[in-house]
């Protein structure tokens, strides 16, 4: 049920027709009227003499008259309440305080939340007693107001607006007339204000002819007279009780005597008759003093309250400054109080400084005795050196024939597994269209991924807070029947190799794949894109390259009940993981397969050799030279790696080409052997742990030192800083604050670690 708000003021016949109006305005819909009256005015009483002063009247008048108003307010609520018949009505007091009645109204709309309000005209009247002030009040209370407020202006029972035309403020009813205009000489509606307040304008006409002139006075003009009023007056009261007891004396009926004839009776009623007369006329001309008076002491009275009311509007002025300066003062105190702390944890922190500063100095000294101790073991160490070396020798021949032995298992380990997976029935999530759609963004072009410049059908999503890869096989050019899209999916649930891209799910309605996110790009743009000389591959990463793809597409020959072939094996269906580990996609997902398309699949691998080696695309010619922009390629590698791609082209001769990939991963993994203790000589490419970033758990670019003293990558700790996280990622202690620091000394190393793998950075 909606809520109405009605203010009325004191005028009943304007009320009634404030209520009748909003009664018929709301007659189609179920509404409760609530109705906003204000406070009687205790400060001034209401009495046969007129308007005065509670001060002026003993607490027992005071509590009468305040207690007959009130019970005919509440009797003029009661007749509005039975006016409103069967709708829900209650009321609501307007108390009265320091703030002007317009404010009050403001802080009524938001704190009540007022969606509508009904403001009859007369309801104002109390706070402005001046035509100019009224149209002020109203322009105030229309600016002012909240936007879920709609605000009615009723005047005589009909809607009125204020608006502006032509540079023009004017009144308009609800159709659109203009009811007055504002006279800008005067600023204010006087005609229209006339007509609905006819007292106000004989208020109007007595308060000017009391005046010589339209202007109001100033306190400071009539000061003095106000003091020289309250010197007479104080003599009147001393006059006064003389006055009325000889008065009262006179019109005490006379007493006759007894002894008089008529004659003498009546010569004594016309002797006092006569002086009635006399003090009849004396009784009109002090009545004429009385009216004279009483009309100064009005002017008085109303000179005082409006000083009062100027005196007490400066009081509140210099209160509310009073207030801001304790504000300014309490702000300034909790300032100091903040720097004072800060100086306290600073001179502490200095202290322990200073005290780490003498634990170091006398670890210096020790250190120093330390040091020429270990020079006396350091020549004792070079001289184990040449007996480690030998030993070294014996570990690193045992070390290879364990690490046949693990790569054997591995591949027997791996070939079980996919035995098992082809026996069972694939159960990947099957995703829907509105999770595709949402991760790409409805297939935005800006999700589709580039290889060689050229757009494809591969979408990068993000689904789960993962990313993915949604690759489309129904298109515009090239139809797929539910039939075909369901055994690609079955056979890509069944292929599973570290070095082949891992399927995820699929979408049954719009015929996409999901699969694993590969961050790095394919090596079609590293190795022809214009920013090839800043994501060149060392050596040792090719060799690795060609290792990995071999893998894949050998276990693709090698699957079982039905091999497979690749059909396409390029650069654009190799891609790069972050460490550079290569995984083929893109093969073929039929099963009629020849032994020319195994042969093919061997000549495009040498291909891709020999392309690993040149950096280019390789021509058939023997004569190509290594990349340029790879140094230090070792030439015994080299060699090796080109015999391997030559003798599976078709210029090479048929009795020693390769006829399956089974012998040619055995060589390709001799020469990764070659490569590996080639490169064990120069140092170790394993990552140190402490580079890993402990949320993301990869390398990290931009390494910082949070309070707990772990380094993070900036993007990720900003990121658990932002969603609330106070405790810390690593020990789950909560961090003493949330300052982050650059560790260039970690960042430095990471840099050195990546130039020496070739890896972009």
């Amino acid at each position: 049920m909606e809520k109405v708000y009605v203010a009325i003021g004191n005028d009943v016949q304007e009320g009634f027709a404030t209520l009748e109006w909003t009664l018929r305005k709301w007659s189609s819909s179920q509404i409760s009227i609530v109705i906003l009256h204000e406070d009687i005015n205790k400060d001034y009483l209401y009495t046969y003499y007129g308007k005065l002063p509670a001060s002026y009247v003993n607490d027992e008048s005071v509590d009468y008259l305040n207690r007959f108003e009130q019970g005919k307010a509440n009797k003029i609520l009661n007749q509005y309440i039975d006016f409103c018949g069967q709708v829900q009505t209650e009321t609501l007091n307007i108390e009265k305080y320091n703030k002007p009645l317009p404010k009050r109204i403001i802080q009524l709309i938001s704190g009540l939340q007022i969606h509508k309000l009904v403001m009859g005209i007369t309801f104002l009247k109390s706070s402005s007693q001046k035509n100019n002030n009224l149209f002020n009040v109203l322009k105030y209370i229309q600016r002012k107001k909240s936007d879920f407020c709609e605000l009615y202006l009723i005047s005589g029972g009909k809607l009125f607006h204020l608006k502006e035309r032509n540079n023009e403020e004017v009144i308009e009813d609800d159709q659109g007339e203009m009811v007055a205009k504002l006279d800008k000489k005067r600023g204010s509606f006087n005609g229209w204000i006339g007509k609905l307040f006819p007292e106000n304008g004989k208020s109007n006409q007595s308060s000017c002819s009391l005046t010589s002139t339209n202007s109001v006075p100033t306190w400071e003009e009539c000061v003095e007279k106000v003091e020289e009023y309250f010197g007479q007056l104080d003599l009147c009261v001393d006059e006064e009780p003389e006055t009325v007891q000889a008065s009262s004396d006179i019109l005490i009926e006379p007493n006759i005597p007894k002894h008089l004839n008529s004659i003498q009776r009546i010569e004594f009623l016309r002797i006092k008759l006569g002086e009635a007369r006399d003090v009849l006329h004396v009784k009109r001309r002090e009545a004429r003093e009385s009216a004279i008076r009483y009309s100064k002491a009005e002017w008085a009275i109303n000179m005082c309250e409006s000083r009062a009311l100027d005196l007490e509007a400066r009081k509140n002025e210099e209160a509310a400054k009073q207030r801001d300066f304790e504000k300014d003062l309490d702000t300034l105190k909790q300032e100091i109080t903040e720097n004072q702390i800060w100086l306290q944890q600073n001179r502490s922190k200095l202290n322990s400084t200073l005290e780490i500063q003498k634990e170091l100095s006398k670890k210096l000294k020790s250190v120093t005795l330390a040091k020429s101790h270990s020079e006396e073991q350091l020549k004792k160490m070079i001289a184990e050196r040449g007996s480690m070396i030998l030993e070294i020798e014996n570990l690193r021949k045992q070390k290879d024939v364990m690490r046949r032995r693990i790569e054997f298992c591995r591949d027997k380990d791996a070939i079980e597994m996919v035995t098992r997976l082809n026996d069972l029935q694939f159960s990947y999530k099957e995703f829907t269209a509105d999770e595709i759609r949402a991760g790409t963004e409805n297939f935005s072009d800006h999700r589709r991924i580039k290889c060689s410049g050229d757009f494809t059908n591969v979408y990068r999503a993000q689904i789960n807070h993962t990313t993915v890869v949604v690759k489309l096989y129904d298109s515009r050019t090239k139809q797929v029947s539910d039939e075909e899209f369901d055994n690609k999916v079955k056979i890509l649930s069944r292929v599973q190799h570290p070095h082949l891209v891992a399927m995820h799910g699929f979408c049954r309605e719009l015929k996409c794949v999901v699969f694993e996110y590969m961050h790095q790009t394919c090596l079609q743009n590293v190795f022809f894109s214009g920013t090839r000389k800043k994501q060149a591959l060392n050596w040792h990463a090719r060799v690795c390259i060609a290792a990995d793809v071999c893998s894949g597409l050998t276990y693709l020959h090698l699957a079982r009940p039905t091999l497979k072939v690749h059909g396409n094996l390029n650069l654009s269906n190799i891609l790069l993981d972050h460490n550079n580990v290569a995984k083929l996609h893109g093969f073929r997902l039929d099963s009629s397969y020849s032994e020319s398309d195994i042969r093919s699949d061997i000549r495009d691998f040498g291909s891709l050799v020999l392309q690993l080696l040149t950096g280019r695309n390789w021509s058939g010619s023997v004569n190509e030279v290594l990349d340029q922009l790879v140094a230090d390629w070792p030439l015994e590698v080299a060699m090796e790696m080109a015999r391997i791609g030559i003798r599976c082209g078709p210029t090479y001769g048929e009795d020693d080409m390769y006829t399956g990939m089974a012998t040619v991963i055995k060589d390709i993994e001799n020469v990764k052997k070659m490569a590996d203790d080639r490169l064990a000589d120069g140092g170790c490419l394993e990552m140190p742990s402490f580079f890993a970033c402990p949320i993301l758990r990869d390398v990290m670019k931009d390494p910082y030192i949070a309070s707990d003293g772990f380094s993070y990558e900036l993007s990720a700790i900003k990121q658990w800083l932002v969603m609330g996280n106070n405790a810390s990622p690593m020990t789950k202690l909560e961090l003493e604050h949330k300052r982050l620091t650059p560790n260039h000394s970690l960042r430095s190393l990471i840099q050195d670690w990546h130039k020496k793998r070739s890896i972009p950075f």
